[in-house]
Order: C-alpha cells, then structure tokens, then sequence
C-alpha cells in the first residue's frame, strides 16, 4: 500500500479527487498507522476505525467529489466538539458519555468538504491546562516521547505531528492551538473573534475561546481554516501597502516576573531578519502590555474553567481542576462585564494601527515533561504553565487573530517556534507572513517515528 505519511491535506484531497486514491485506500492507511503508532504517542482517545471506513465510502461514492476541497481526508477532532455518534468527554470522568446525535458545526462543514473523522484526541480535563495528561492517558510530543504535546489542543497536535491524520481540529481559549503546535512544529491558527463558529463549552470562555485548524503546512492551514469559516471568511491573502505589511519584532514576556529563553528569542529574532531580507518592513517595538494582564488573565482562565464546571459532580473532578474552578468562581461576575478585555484592547489599538503584525516568539520555554500533571497540585500546575507560555494569553483576551509557526529546532532537537498576531480581520495577512517564513525556512512536516 502506497504510504501516505507526510502527504498533505492538498496533496491527498487532489489524489482522491483525480481518482488515483479511493478515500477507503487513505483512511485505511491512516488507521493502521494510528494502530502501529499511537500507543507510544497518546494522541487518541477513541478511534472510529469501522464507522470512518464506511464513511470514507459514502465520500467516495458522492456525485461532487470533484470538487471537495478536503476530498477523503482523514481528520482527528478535539475531544470537547461533538461528533455525530460519539460522547464528548473533555477529557474527565465527570462528563456524561451520552452520544452526540449531531455534530458540531464545525465538524459538520469538514464533513460536508469531505473530510473524515477518524477520531476524536486527548485533552486535559475541561481543556483546562497547557500539559494533555488525564484519566485518558497522556499525548506525547512525537518529536520527543519524554516531553508533553503541550494543551489543550495537545491530542491533535500529536495526531498531525506523528502522521497519523494530516489535519486536526482543535481550539484555544488561552493557547491551546499555538502551545501544542509549537511544540510539535505546527502551523496552529487561533481565528479572530467571530471568525470561525465557536460554540465551546458553557459560553467560550466568555467569547475567548476560538475553533481553529492544526497543519503541517502554511497551505493546509488556510484550506482547512476557509473550510471551517464558511465562504464569507474575510480573510483575503495581503494587507498593508504594496511593500507588504510591516512587522513589529517584540521579545518581550507579556507577563511580569515571567522571561523567555534564549531558543525561542533567537527564533523570533532570525525570523525577523529572514523577513527584512525579503523585503518586509520590520523593526523593534514592544506593544504597551498593562501590569494587570496577569492577574486578568489568571481569573479569566479560571472564570471559564468554574462556568464549564458547574454541572459536573466536584468529586469525580481532578483535584487541580476542582481548586481551578473554586478560584475561579469569584471572578464570574467581574469577567462577565468585558471591561478588562476593552480596555486591553483600547491600549493596545494604537500599536497595531502602526504595525500590521506583531512577531514573538511563541513560547518562553521548552514544554514540561510528559507526566501525570492531574495528579499534582494546582500551583504546580500554574507555576509550569505560565512558565513555559506567556505569550499566547493576551491575543484571547483582546478577540484577535494569532497564530504559531514553526521555525528552528531546540537544543534536543525538537521544533522551536514563533507567534504571529495581527488586528481583526487579518487572518490571511498572518498566513501570508507564515507562508513567506515557510518559504525561506522549510520545516520537516512531520516527526520521524519510523526511522
């Protein structure tokens, strides 16, 4: 059987639709090597091998195959989005296993691309914290089994990693694609507000939290996130004047008393220069961070963590979750009025009037060690989140676009990477920038587990 690891999204869904691949051929190859593979890896939570079969044929057989965009392409879903026929977990045992009689939208427009679902991924509970590790088992990075996918999208992003599906559906409320995706070398996007259809939970996180695509490719990134957008995207390649859109190089942490080490500066740093080399207008400029995005970002975190918890039975919740959700609870009513998230907004309007993209780097530190975090405490746990991802926070609080790029390697050999954020609406100028990086940088699409 011909090997389909490393294929693209675009690559595969233009081989089915030329027919010189049945869709059954490509999920078929997929499914053995999510069963040769991912006992070491961790990515799923349950595998739909006979029901992604079947359908696979009913995608094969439909009269529009020709023009499917996501033709036969083999697609992992996050395990907090409903598919049609499975229980959403969220990673707890606190979650009923009710089977879902519809999908989630966004899950129904891969579908009706011609995507199929070959599973549903491993998340932290109530996609809560940075490190995917639970009462499902633990998602490992593929490039280095001893470290974390990284959370809470970290399933997907070890499923896309390892080659075992080309695309996976994830979303971030406080980094959730941008920090597994950077750790497993990843093109992650986190759309704008409004974007993408959300319907996360019990209220997004209050409006933070966003559905976005997981890829190898800057390519793939923008088929799969026009798909889940629906045609009114409003993310047309370009922005800025004809010289291209300035860039605003910043390494600076967001947060206080928070520093970021020397691999992912110095990516963030080279990037910068690749891009001035090509002709980008980039300098250095720092966006005026306020001294309260810490704490305002803690009780949001925590605030949406007490909302997703309130119907849930407290004992058969993991203790960092229950102590999460007790912290949050008196934050509800004060995050509810938006009036911290206006105000970062208000201050940080001006900075992106002047730049139409901000680059940092996108994480601060290499990603924890894969281990049972939900059974340590909860200051432990905060202590090596806010650690290891400092710069993703503020781009959910303020509703704007954000994305992760890999770029480099870290000392042990793993994907380092950088961030990209821009104002509303500018979906396509971030992944224009990505793809000019992609370009003058190639990265290894995926980790190599069969060498």
């Amino acid at each position: 059987m011909t090997s389909w690891a490393g294929r693209t999204a675009v690559e595969t869904a233009a081989a089915v639709r030329e027919k010189r691949v049945t869709p059954r051929e490509v999920v078929a190859w997929h499914l053995a090597r999510i069963e040769r593979l991912d006992a070491r890896i961790g990515a799923f939570r349950t595998v739909r091998a006979q029901a992604a079969l079947a359908e696979a044929d009913e995608v094969g057989s439909r009269p529009d195959l020709a023009g499917l965009p996501l033709a036969g392409v083999p697609v992992a879903v996050k395990d907090n989005l409903a598919v049609r026929g499975e229980a959403t977990r969220n990673g707890s045992a606190a979650t009923p296993a009710t089977l879902a009689d519809e999908d989630h939208v966004t899950v129904a427009r891969l579908r009706a691309a011609g995507a199929v679902v070959v599973g549903l991924t491993n998340v932290p509970e109530l996609c809560v914290f940075g490190t995917t590790d639970g009462v499902h088992g633990i998602a490992r990075n593929p490039w280095d089994p001893s470290r974390t996918a990284g959370g809470s999208s970290g399933g997907s992003a070890a499923a896309v990693a390892a080659g075992l599906v080309p695309l996976a559906l994830g979303n971030d409320g406080m980094g959730s694609l941008r920090i597994p995706a950077a750790h497993c070398g990843l093109v992650g996007l986190k759309p704008g507000f409004g974007a993408v259809p959300a319907g996360i939970g019990h209220g997004d996180w209050f409006g933070m939290s966003e559905n976005g695509p997981l890829a190898t490719t800057v390519e793939d990134a923008r088929l799969m996130f026009a798909v889940l957008a629906g045609p009114d995207t409003g993310a047309a390649p370009g922005g800025g004047d004809a010289a291209g859109p300035s860039i605003a190089l910043s390494l600076r942490s967001p947060l206080l008393g928070v520093s970021v080490t020397r691999p992912y500066t110095t990516a963030a740093r080279e990037a910068a220069e690749l891009l001035a080399g090509a002709g980008h207008r980039v300098r250095p400029a720092d966006p005026p961070y306020p001294w309260w995005l810490g704490t305002t970002a803690l009780a949001h975190w925590t605030a949406g963590t007490a909302v997703d918890a309130e119907d849930l039975d407290p004992r058969r919740l993991a203790r960092r979750t229950r102590v999460h959700a007790a912290v949050g609870r008196r934050f509800v009513r004060s995050v509810r009025t938006g009036d911290r998230r206006e105000e970062l907004r208000r201050r940080l309007e001006p900075f992106f009037a002047e730049h139409d993209v901000l680059l940092t780097p996108a994480l601060a530190r290499r990603g924890p060690a894969a281990a049972a975090w939900h059974e340590r405490g909860w200051l432990r746990n905060l202590l090596a989140n806010t650690a290891c991802s400092p710069l993703t926070p503020p781009w959910n609080l303020t509703g704007w676009p954000a994305m992760s790029v890999p770029f480099g390697t870290l000392p042990s050999g793993a994907p380092c990477a950088v961030q990209l954020v821009a104002r509303p609406g500018s979906e396509g100028v971030l992944l224009d920038v990505a793809g000019r990086l992609e370009a003058l940088r190639p990265w290894r699409r995926t980790a190599p587990l069969d060498e």
